[in-house]
Parts: structure tokens; C-alpha cells; sequence
């Protein structure tokens, strides 16, 4: 069951990512200043959901690990200490900037600043994620013996 709460809380949390990565760039590409409006106070209502996500995929994972906090299972969790401090410390404070500086039409160039920013430290969280769902799976595989000619 942890597995099962592990695999699909760590695979949502990186679709929510996701969405909001592309959310963003196509409204800023194609959407008109009330959708982008839009997609800026949708992603901080939905920030709650990633937070909740990224809880249960790190609590399954200590689980997991039981206690074991080495090789593959220590890389992924460095690579989640460095998610969660983007996350803390960049991603939500420009989120919740970039919503409240969107609802005032101030869509200058702090937005536009903030924006990459978002941009670019969502795109470290992805790549992050994405590396530990790699060796995650890669940790699931059975050892194959080599075969020596």
C-alpha cells in the first residue's frame, strides 16, 4: 500500500508541476490578461494539493526507506531537500507575487521577473522529480547478473 500511495502521490505532484509549467507559458504565450489572471490564482489555490502530494511522497518514502538512508534512496533524498527548498523559499513566495501583481494589472517588468524566475525554478523542480521517478523505477528493477563470455 505504501508503494501504491508512494508511486501515484509523487507521480501527481509532478503532473501538478507540470501543469502549472505549462499553464503559465501557454497564457503568457496566447492568453489574454484575464486568463492569465486565471492561471496565476488557480496555481496558488492549487498549491495546497502539491503540498499535500509532495507530504505523502515524502512520508511514504521515509516508510519505505525504513531507516536505510543510503546509496539511491539518500541521492533521492537530497534531490527532495533541494525540491522543497525551491519550492519554500522561490516557487510559492512568486506564485503568490505573481497572482497578487496580476490581480492588479500590474503586469510590468517585476512581473516579467518573477515570472522567470517561476519559470525556471519549476523547470529544476521538474527535472528533479523526474530524475527521482527515474531511479525510483531503476530501484524496483531485479539485479541482473552479468553474463561473462
Amino acid at each position: 500500500m505504501l508503494r501504491i500511495i508512494h508511486r501515484v502521490a509523487g507521480g501527481a505532484a509532478f503532473c501538478l508541476i507540470a501543469s502549472f509549467w505549462l499553464a503559465t507559458i501557454m497564457v503568457e504565450l496566447f492568453g489574454a490578461t484575464d486568463q492569465i489572471v486565471m492561471v496565476k490564482t488557480a496555481i496558488v489555490w492549487s498549491l495546497l494539493a502539491l503540498v499535500l502530494c509532495l507530504a505523502a511522497t515524502g512520508g511514504s518514502g521515509f516508510a519505505l526507506a525504513r531507516g536505510q538512508i543510503a546509496g539511491m534512496v539518500a541521492v533521492k533524498l537530497r534531490r527532495m531537500k533541494l525540491v522543497a527548498a525551491n519550492g519554500l523559499l522561490v516557487l510559492v513566495p512568486c506564485a503568490i507575487g505573481l497572482a497578487m501583481l496580476a490581480r492588479n494589472g500590474q503586469m510590468d517588468d517585476v512581473f516579467i521577473t518573477l515570472q522567470v524566475l517561476e519559470l525556471f525554478a519549476g523547470l529544476i523542480n521538474l527535472v528533479l522529480i523526474g530524475l527521482n521517478i527515474r531511479d525510483g523505477l531503476r530501484m524496483r528493477r531485479p539485479v541482473r547478473p552479468r553474463v561473462t563470455v
